[in-house]
């Protein structure tokens, strides 16, 4: 792995624009369970599936603000891992760096990287059901929070099943993907679509596509380098060998 590695490092040094698509696999890292984990206890009986949708919310806000807040406190516990940190990093050694992820725990945020599409939205967000009124905390909103500027409900500011993603989002995910020199293609399936079909928007696009992911997924076939590694291991060895070029 050691020469995949270091084309890597003379990619990311010459690049001027870098699109990074990160999913589950970068945040499992860290200890966030991932969406379809099986749940313990009294929600070993319910599909996740069944809960993350508007009509769930409108049968039952309380019984679907009772699992997200179980996710939310979750998530005060965990903190971002040394591939979200060094993403970060590397955001401020480049002209132009754009994370795109799939991932709703605000990690990359979290790491400092200020330059993140999330797709699919924040569990750390809530939002109202009426007025424009948005927040973005951990803390404990309560059984059935309530909108303090117009009084109607809050829900969890993530992208349910049946939804759209957020205005402008996937447009400027692909613009991003279509313009980058390098794209880093992180711990993602690649079969959740629009995401998925980044890498190949990079590749139409002349870019080089690098996959870092322990197993092979549909990206192996578009892209340059796949390093079969985790998440933290496969940038730590790119970002030292960087370093040792002199960036």
């Amino acid at each position: 792995m050691d020469g995949q590695v270091k084309r890597v490092a003379e990619w990311l040094a010459q690049a001027r624009s870098v699109c990074v698509s990160t999913g589950a696999g970068m945040t499992a890292e860290s200890g966030v369970p991932t969406f379809r984990d099986a749940q313990p206890g009294h929600w070993s009986r319910f599909r996740p599936e069944d809960l993350a949708t508007p009509e769930a919310f409108d049968r039952d806000p309380r019984f679907v603000w009772g699992w997200y807040r179980r996710r939310r406190a979750k998530l005060r516990k965990i903190e971002p891992h040394v591939g979200h940190v060094l993403l970060s990093e590397w955001e401020s050694r480049l002209p132009n760096f754009t994370v795109v992820t799939q991932n709703v725990d605000g990690l990359h945020h979290r790491a400092g990287s200020q330059h993140v599409i999330e797709l699919h939205g924040r569990l750390d967000a809530a939002r109202c059901v009426s007025c424009n009124y948005q927040r973005s905390d951990l803390d404990d909103l309560g059984e059935d929070p309530k909108c303090p500027d117009c009084s109607e409900r809050l829900r969890p500011g993530v992208v349910w099943f049946g939804e759209a993603l957020p205005s402008g989002a996937i447009e400027a995910a692909y613009a991003a993907a279509g313009t980058c020199e390098l794209m880093l293609v992180i711990g993602t399936s690649g079969v959740v679509q629009p995401a998925a079909a980044l890498a190949g928007a990079a590749r139409e696009a002349h870019a080089h596509v690098v996959e870092i992911n322990p197993a092979p997924t549909p990206i192996s076939d578009v892209a340059d380098v796949c390093l079969r590694s985790t998440c933290s291991a496969a940038l730590s060895a790119i970002d030292v060998v960087w370093k040792a070029m002199g960036a």
